[in-house]
């Protein structure tokens, strides 16, 4: 059985460079980057390297790039780092309500230790109003504003710079969590106007255990670890030369790729969007009205258990998602259709979401088996699910 894999908003499968990279650094770069030695020395040029790749794809600095474990870790270490670095009177963080997991649980963490959490709701269209968050971070009694560049389920796209625009000159740090965005639309950190911005190499064709905080100069950052000095004194820790490289790799090879990828995989999105539509089965696009990735789709079927459909498109060689991975595993309702008030949505939306090596094929592929599988995991059949030919 040929299968088709469209859960990239989840991991994507390493890119050929970046695999080329991790291999090669594995067999012969191996030295400690912070020893004096020839071996320490050549370890430390290859991370140098990479970070340098990675600042190019965000438009920063390299001095300002703080290697990290993942996404989550850096949104960690951005958020605890700026909460526990804030004046005593600055007790409230401002995010939207449906923020990725490594955001929002830190935050209930924050609110149980004091802070106060102000969490703006989206609209129906899956974006939240950048009015509605500058409002709420009043200058002096805020410690951070936290808000995604898209949204890692419907794929829309946040007005951070916005938002970024309005708070300057309050003194009140932008965080953004760009996981989903690097690498597949435009990131330039200058540009969003955020202090502080992560990422994560396995989103954008990298390897997993790696990502990356980018930390405007002068803002004060607590770290969140206790160790050694490396990354600045942000991050301690024996950074791994391999998953560095094959990061710095990846993140090259979708700067420049970033134009051409993207149109691909755009049109690929709405050859599957079309194609659904042509079934008649009532299908709907949540947040079609918004800005949205060109790779995500979040797709609502009437009539169907998300996690059931997922099940047997799986049994057809087809991945998709019920929504965040990092939710997942429960028979929950997307806390992100929730947030936008789609309640019938949240418990019958899948989640796809295409990448770098997604073919033609792929997608074809979902569209021939969709038809029979909502025919057994609905009650709809007497609609005539029709092949979208």
């Amino acid at each position: 059985m040929r299968r088709a894999y469209l859960d990239c908003n989840a991991t994507t499968p390493i890119r050929k460079e970046a695999r080329a990279a991790l291999l090669e650094h594995l067999d012969a770069v191996w030295g400690n980057p912070s020893s004096v030695h020839s071996f320490g020395h050549r370890a430390r040029m290859a991370i140098e390297s990479a970070r340098e790749s990675v600042a190019a794809l965000l438009g920063a600095e390299p001095r300002d790039v703080v290697l990290t474990s993942g996404g989550t870790e850096a949104n960690n270490l951005a958020i605890y780092g700026v909460a526990r670095a804030a004046a005593p009177e600055a007790r409230r963080i401002v995010s939207s309500a449906f923020e990725h997991p490594s955001v929002d649980r830190v935050l209930h963490d924050l609110e149980s230790r004091g802070f106060e959490v102000v969490r703006v709701r989206p609209d129906a269209s899956g974006r939240v109003d950048a009015r509605a968050m500058v409002e709420a971070a009043e200058p002096r009694r805020t410690a951070l504003v936290t808000l995604m560049l898209a949204n890692n389920e419907t794929g829309t796209v946040q007005p951070v710079d916005e938002v970024a625009k309005a708070l300057r000159g309050t003194g009140i740090p932008i965080h953004c969590d760009a996981a989903q965005g690097a690498g597949r639309i435009p990131v330039d950190v200058s540009r969003i106007g955020a202090d502080l911005l992560s990422v994560a190499a396995h989103k954008m064709g990298g390897p997993q255990g790696i990502g990356a905080l980018v930390v405007r100069q002068g803002l004060r950052v607590e770290p969140h670890l206790r160790g050694g000095g490396q990354e600045l004194n942000r991050r301690p820790g024996t950074e791994s030369v391999a998953l560095a490289a094959a990061f710095g790799a990846a993140a090259e090879a979708a700067r420049t790729g970033l134009g051409s990828e993207a149109a691909r995989i755009a049109a690929l999105r709405e050859r599957l969007e079309r194609g659904v539509a042509l079934m008649g089965v009532g299908a709907r696009v949540n947040g079609a009205a918004s800005p949205r990735l060109p790779n995500t789709t979040s797709l609502y079927l009437p009539g169907v258990v998300a996690e059931s459909l997922v099940c047997a498109l799986d049994l057809e060689g087809v991945a998709v998602s019920a929504g965040s991975a990092c939710s997942a595993g429960t028979a929950r309702r997307s806390a992100t259709l929730l947030a936008m008030g789609l309640a019938e949505e949240a418990a019958a939306s899948i989640r796809i979401s295409l990448g770098p090596m997604t073919t033609e094929e792929d997608v074809e592929a979902f569209l021939g088996v969709l038809p029979k599988v909502l025919e057994r995991t609905s009650a709809r059949t007497a609609h005539g699910v029709r092949s979208p030919s």
